[in-house]
């Protein structure tokens, strides 16, 4: 169940019998309490009182809720859309997922309709509703390199010294994150003024060298998108070898970056090295989920004007020379970290949750379990299944 239908606890309620994962360890034998909106303690179930509601979640992990800052759709639909039908059936399939906060994702399109898309994005961020809340948009684009385009359609491709930055600032509330490739021209300018409005300038789909990065940093550059994905690498000229992007993100230490955890776009020894390289604190997991997500395979689904597949339990292009972003939700990506990469849980749940809040800078208010915090929640069984997601205060999802 999604939303209103279900039983809200009412007052002062605590969560008990669970495994509480924090952000450095995991622990039993406490409860989470809450009372309106945020979490007010962690605390021995002996210490409560008659007035506390217990809910008893019988030995499941209790974690913050998860946050998604790069996902573009599930179950046939894309935020490109930008209609109510595409944003409550992605947004309520996270929902059930325990993800109780994310942003659009909206990939490259003609600037009127990117402009359309913040504007409804916009309108939607006003509305109230228990479900996955949207804290702004990840414009993932169109400021790209042709050359590391991947599933996206080059044609909306753009320079960001055409001006056209302009009409996307307009809606400086609404974006969160925007992504471009530090090499085009007018990409340092475009970099400063981000970080002026405190909005995360993030590369991506991009060519850029090791130098072209530590420039763009020194204006304001800090984030780096799907790890691998879309971005350059060690080349040769002559004698030499010069760093890419790629490297960049491993190396330098005032960059966050994102990994797609799906165990298709990456194999284990590179999500292994992305962990050792960067680390639990500034690598975060995303789904960059498409509108296949949720779909069976052999579905066919559309971004914009171009068409792709689900093929082996990931989005691809019908010649497979490339991915199209993943089919694989959040909730199902920490069982691979933890089985798979053999990250620590405790790290692995940080990565989908503390860590995305600090790159967007909401960690004052989400991505951990601690008094003071949105009472944001998500129950899980052991391989991660969710049994119930909790968005300020109320459950928005119940089995």
């Amino acid at each position: 169940m999604v939303g209103e239908r279900i039983e809200q606890p009412k007052g002062r309620f605590a969560l008990t019998q669970g495994r509480l994962v924090l952000p450095r360890e995991v622990i039993i034998g406490k409860a989470v309490v809450v009372e309106g909106k945020k979490i007010v303690g962690i605390e021995s179930p002996d210490s409560l009182g008659s007035e506390v509601e217990q809910i008893d979640v019988a030995g499941r992990y209790i974690t913050p809720g998860l946050i998604d800052i790069h996902i573009h759709g599930a179950l046939g639909h894309t935020f490109n859309e930008a209609t109510v039908e595409a944003f409550t059936s992605i947004i309520e399939e996270n929902t059930r997922r325990g993800v109780t906060a994310l942003l659009p994702t909206v990939v490259p399109a003609p600037i009127p309709h990117l402009v359309k898309c913040l504007e409804f994005s916009r309108q939607w961020m006003g509305q109230s509703g228990v479900r996955s809340q949207v804290l702004g948009v990840h414009l993932e684009g169109p400021y790209f390199s042709t050359a590391q385009k991947g599933a996206l359609d080059p044609a909306s491709m753009r320079t960001p010294d055409d001006g056209t930055p302009d009409a996307l600032l307009e809606h400086q509330d609404v974006i969160r994150i925007m992504t471009y490739a530090p090499e085009l021209p007018g990409a340092l300018e475009l970099t400063a003024r981000l970080a002026k409005l405190g909005i995360v300038p993030a590369a991506g789909h991009s060519m850029a060298r090791d130098e072209e990065v530590l420039a763009a940093m020194q204006v304001g550059l800090r984030h780096i998108i799907h790890i691998w994905s879309a971005q350059s690498s060690t080349v040769r000229e002559g004698p030499w070898r010069r760093p890419g992007l790629l490297e960049s993100a491993l190396v330098f230490d005032g960059l966050s970056a994102e990994m797609i955890s799906d165990n298709k776009h990456l194999p284990p020894t590179l999500m292994k090295l992305a962990y050792k390289c960067i680390g639990a604190d500034r690598l975060c997991v995303i789904s960059d989920a498409t509108n296949g997500a949720g779909l069976p395979e052999g579905a066919h689904f559309r971004m914009g004007d171009v068409e792709y597949e689900v093929h082996d339990g990931v989005g691809m292009v019908f010649d497979r020379s490339s991915f199209a972003g993943s089919t694989t939700l959040l909730n199902q990506m920490v069982p691979i970290l933890t089985n798979v990469v053999g990250i620590p849980l405790v790290e692995a749940v940080r990565m989908a949750t503390l860590t995305p809040a600090r790159v967007i800078g909401v960690d004052d208010q989400k991505g951990s379990l601690e008094p003071g915090k949105d009472a944001d929640i998500a129950v899980f069984d052991e391989d991660f299944t969710p049994w119930r997601t909790m968005i300020g205060g109320q459950w928005a999802y119940a089995t």
